[in-house]
């Protein structure tokens, strides 16, 4: 398992705890100190119960984190959780019994909250917040399944199948993809996307993603006030940062991109707008949303500008 952090040692110390209590035989706790300013994360890390290996990077981002992560575990299945995630005991066992089918290349699972005490905090949930239901789920869609209204956009509807809070990767089709996106993610001007473009490639590989509700884990939503503001920006960036870098990475689907362009504006727009719903997700949120989605190829291009020029630009 890989957790990325960068300072918030109380998270990870529960984050920790959880998955010490896994009921799995054998496994690695990797937990990757994103450019520490304190050595907290360290100590964090040393006092925690369970197999837990601690490792640096010295430049930020979590998809060049969970790349150290990634080079350094010796497993056969990589699964990603987050510090402000807890985990269910039976929460790699779900996993490793859905890769028992050798076609699964990606297994995601059920994320639910772990608390609801801010308005913060309840409308995210009310937005529909991580969690993808309490079926499972196979992508693509056996022949013969149920019409599905954003089945037709598949794969680039990634954020259908899952979230990086929750999911795993058969170790050889990550190495063999390159990993994750370091132009992508938080940390980075792209500010998120680097989950979706691993399922996107996963998928595109012609590798089944599986959604698996029985892997469980609790996200703990931040609380603060203007979260909701900044997560609504961050996620439109971030959804146009990784639909550019999915383009840039699989030129190949630039035909499917441009034939589904059209239905797949429809679909955000629809998605993001809520009108049925304005208390759930105000206007202005989903106004944020658009603008980011808009702004999201500018700021993967300046992602990968800074990625290559490190001196000279620092990454947010």
């Amino acid at each position: 398992m890989i957790i990325a952090t960068r300072e918030r040692p109380r998270q990870l110390a529960r984050a920790l705890a959880s998955l010490a209590a896994l009921d799995y035989g054998r496994y690695e706790v990797l937990v990757v100190d994103n450019e520490p300013e304190s050595d907290a994360t360290r100590r964090a890390a040393e006092d925690a119960d369970g197999p837990v290996r601690y490792l640096r990077t010295r430049r930020r981002g979590v998809a060049r984190a969970h790349n150290l992560g990634v080079l350094e575990a010796t497993g056969s299945i990589l699964a990603f959780t987050d510090d402000d995630v807890t985990v269910d005991r039976s929460w790699l066992a779900a996993i490793a019994e859905t890769f028992a089918d050798p076609q699964v290349g990606c297994v995601t699972g059920l994320i639910m909250p772990g608390e609801l005490e801010t308005p913060q905090q309840a409308m995210l949930e009310r937005r529909g917040g991580y969690g993808k239901g309490f079926a499972a789920k196979v992508f693509p869609a056996p022949p013969g399944s149920p019409p599905d209204p954003g089945e037709r956009l598949f794969p680039f509807t990634a954020g259908r199948m899952g979230s990086g809070a929750n999911m795993a990767f058969d170790a050889r089709l990550l190495r063999e993809l390159g990993g994750f996106d370091p132009a992508l993610g938080p940390g980075t001007p792209a500010r998120a996307g680097e989950d979706l473009l691993a399922l996107f490639r996963a998928a595109a590989a012609g590798r089944r993603v599986v959604y698996q509700p029985d892997a469980l884990v609790w996200h703990h939503h931040r609380r603060e006030p203007g979260a909701l503001e900044a997560q609504a920006l961050g996620y439109g960036i971030g959804l146009g940062a990784y639909l550019t870098s999915a383009l840039v990475h699989e030129p190949r689907m630039l035909p499917a991109f441009f034939r589904l362009l059209p239905d797949g504006v429809r679909y955000a727009l629809r998605n993001s707008s809520k009108d049925q719903d304005a208390a759930a997700w105000p206007r202005r949120l989903a106004a944020l949303e658009r603008r980011g989605l808009i702004r999201g190829p500018a700021a993967y291009a300046h992602s990968r500008w800074a990625d290559r020029h490190p001196a000279t630009v620092r990454s947010r």
